[in-house]
């Protein structure tokens, strides 16, 4: 039995995924200091240490006492907006407690780690869909510490013989185990719309309404946490000696802001009030992944569409 450790398996897709190792037979110890994740995430099944990765006599420990074969690194902070005004918070922790934990992870020999990326590398792209090929250029200093941090993985592979695998993600949605976005504050549509079709809020904004697509909206590549999480189990069977590789999570379908509040509509049932309002700085038109290299190399593809995502994530908001 293989034992991986979570970074982050508090956090919404880091519990989930960890749900779905268990579920394979691995052994997992989530490492996660509650900042920003929910303690009543983590399955009961798995080793809890509370902990910083700056805390490397922690972080050490609990390598080395539960023999850790490989990382799953999901610990970082994720909101563009904040990241634009606090840069500072988003260096610190998505940097520099990162390089601690590779730093710790070559001292105790362990040299496998699947991090947890973002289609936010990109910036905005010249072709679409978007292909690992495109340009890196990160226009929140969120993007750029995903894009950072994967160039520090590449050093460390070529320098310590450290094996990794970078999933970048696009837009990761919908509820699974019993868990659904619960993000303070919350900033991903899909939730936001079902807040207004619970009650919770009385209106969703509809930020820009003259973007070059078929609606004047923009367009997002929506994949469904359980996607996600069988896309870490993939590439961690696939995590041998000497790896080091990055593929785009998503379906490869691009669904606007529009055809989400309709959706939600209908399968809600409920009458979700839309107001359109000035486009945020930023925010590209389109952002559609190509996955077609990790279906080649690790036969890996989504298996859910984004009907599919929304009704899950409507169960979760009538129970929560």
């Amino acid at each position: 039995m293989k034992t991986i450790l979570v970074t982050g398996g508090a956090g919404y897709i880091g519990s989930i995924t960890a749900r779905r190792l268990l579920e394979k037979g691995y052994k997992v110890i989530i490492y996660d200091n509650l900042s920003r994740g929910h303690k009543i995430n983590i399955p009961k099944k798995a080793t809890f240490v509370n902990g910083g990765l700056s805390d490397t006599k922690k972080l050490s420990t609990a390598l080395t006492k539960n023999k850790v074969d490989a990382v799953i690194h999901f610990a970082a902070y994720a909101y563009v907006g904040e990241s634009v005004q606090d840069p500072k918070l988003y260096m610190d922790n998505n940097i520099k407690e990162g390089i601690s934990l590779l730093n710790t992870l070559i001292e105790k020999n362990v040299k496998k780690i699947i991090f947890s990326s973002s289609c936010a590398v990109y910036g905005i792209p010249r072709k679409l869909p978007i292909t690992e090929r495109e340009s890196f250029k990160p226009i929140s200093p969120y993007g750029l510490t995903k894009r950072m941090f994967e160039n520090i993985l590449k050093s460390y592979h070529l320098a310590y013989d450290l094996s990794y695998v970078a999933l970048r993600y696009f837009n990761a949605a919908g509820a699974a185990y019993g868990i659904g976005e619960a993000h303070d504050p919350e900033t991903h549509l899909i939730p936001l719309v079902l807040q207004v079709a619970s009650g919770k809020r009385k209106n969703i904004k509809i930020f820009g309404t003259d973007y070059d697509t078929i609606d004047g909206t923009c367009i997002r590549d929506y994949i469904h946490v359980l996607d996600l999480a069988d896309a870490h189990i993939a590439a961690l069977q696939d995590l041998d000696k000497g790896k080091a590789a990055a593929y785009n999570l998503g379906t490869g379908e691009g669904v606007s802001v529009r055809d989400i509040i309709d959706l939600c509509q209908e399968i809600s049932g409920k009458e979700i009030l839309a107001i359109e309002s000035p486009r945020r700085d930023g925010d590209p038109d389109e952002l559609v992944a190509d996955a077609s290299k990790i279906k080649k190399e690790l036969a890996w593809s989504a298996q859910y569409g984004i009907k599919e995502i929304i009704q899950s994530a409507w169960d979760w908001h009538k129970k929560n």
